[in-house]
């Protein structure tokens, strides 16, 4: 298989990005009639890639019990690809409900996994009649199995990333800091909503002061992210307190400030906790010589 047709991982945009990829590049290996990429939790199976080249055997967005699926017997066969050349006299298979729609079909399916083992889900192929599978097809698909267990890897690092470059300080009871550093683009605005309500939700807070000093870029986009955020904790019953806010920022999004009216906004961290009855005492002990 030639990598150099495929996408450098890096640089898929997201898991559902480098599935896509992943089943278009599968299909220039594989005539068969159908190939997909499906996920599940121990339950449920949820098909979240389909490419029918002609029938419709597989319905993306579809949900199905797991037991009941090809994916099941693909993930009880172990880490490598299961094939299955003729459904019909196929005992495994035989005892899905299923089966009877594939008559002599075939079926083939790898198991996509986390680096600790985990099953996320299965890459599979399938079609209503017999399929000669190659160990070239085999190898596709443990090849793409293990490229997608990579893609897995990099999105919960950057998730991982992102939570901890938005870290909810707590100052006392009811009370945290969300220190906002560096530049901040619209999807990493997006993950700091995500993870302060996240928080918000774990932890009864009552205020949350939003730190911007550290800011060194925004623009229009992000500034309505920020907007976004302080009204959300309004309406679930956070008072929102803004700190920092630099003259960059007025000349970048004119209307912020404007739109802030009625919300607490303190020069610095050292204000708005004064504003909310917190003294900060420095205290010098003073060495006695005896």
């Amino acid at each position: 298989m030639a990598f150099a047709e495929t996408k450098k991982a890096g640089s898929f945009k997201s898991f559902d990005d480098a599935a896509e990829q992943i089943l278009k590049l599968l299909s220039q290996q594989l005539e068969i009639n159908t190939l997909f990429i499906a996920k599940n939790d121990g339950q449920t199976n949820e098909i979240i890639k389909a490419l029918n080249a002609g029938d419709e055997l597989v319905v993306q967005g579809s949900l199905s019990p797991l037991e009941q699926t090809f994916c099941n017997l693909s993930i009880g066969f172990g880490k490598e690809p299961l094939v299955i050349k003729d459904i019909s006299s196929n005992v495994s298979a035989n005892k899905l409900e299923i089966a009877s729609r594939f008559g002599s079909g075939s079926f083939i399916g790898i198991p996509i996994l986390y680096e600790s083992g985990e099953v996320y889900g299965t890459i599979c192929g399938l079609d209503q009649v017999p399929f000669e599978f190659t160990e070239e097809h085999e190898q596709a698909f443990a090849t793409m199995s293990s490229l997608l267990t990579y893609v897995l890897e990099l999105a919960k690092a950057n998730e991982q990333i992102q939570s901890l470059s938005s870290p909810l300080v707590p100052v006392t009871q009811g009370v945290a800091i969300l220190p906002v550093i560096g530049e901040v683009t619209a999807e990493r605005a997006q993950t700091i909503i995500d993870h302060v309500l996240q928080k918000c939700g774990e932890n009864a807070l009552d205020y949350l002061i939003i730190d911007v000093s550290g800011v060194s870029q925004i623009n229009a986009v992000v500034g309505e992210y920020l907007l976004k955020l302080v009204n959300i904790l309004k309406i679930i019953g956070v008072t929102p307190v803004v700190t920092g806010i630099q003259p960059f920022m007025a000349l970048k999004v004119p209307h912020f400030a404007t739109a802030l009216k009625g919300i607490m906004i303190e020069a610095n961290l050292e204000m708005a906790l004064k504003q909310l009855g917190f003294v900060l005492i420095k205290e010098c002990d003073k060495k006695t010589s005896r």
